[in-house]
């Protein structure tokens, strides 16, 4: 299993687009193929990085996910959006996988 972070740096009075981009994302990601984590805007500290973050399977599940979510409706509308609105500066991607695990059950004082 892999995850990946997408960081985002955005234009900061344009945050609500963003949020309606998580969310579309949120609808066709998953319907994709992808294991959302979910989409993060700015909150407190840096009002331009948000992340999106998901995981699949390997390399080769991403290039057959990516294709799909190019074919879905949603994500070429969502796509589209990004790019008439610029609201998106910057976009990086990050490949990772979980070094920490298994992880002990979850202690709630």
């Amino acid at each position: 299993m892999i995850t990946c972070f997408i960081k985002y740096e955005l234009d900061p009075y344009k945050l609500a687009q963003f949020e309606d981009y998580a969310r579309n994302w949120g609808q066709a990601i998953p319907r994709c193929g992808a294991d959302l984590i979910g989409y993060f805007a700015p909150h407190e500290g840096s009002a331009t990085t948000a992340y999106g973050v998901y995981s699949i399977a390997d390399l080769a599940a991403y290039e057959a996910y990516r294709a799909r979510l190019r074919d879905d409706p949603l994500g070429r509308e969502n796509y589209a959006f990004s790019q008439r609105e610029q609201f998106i500066r910057r976009e990086d991607r990050l490949f990772l996988r979980l070094a920490s695990g298994p992880h002990a059950p979850l202690v709630r004082p």
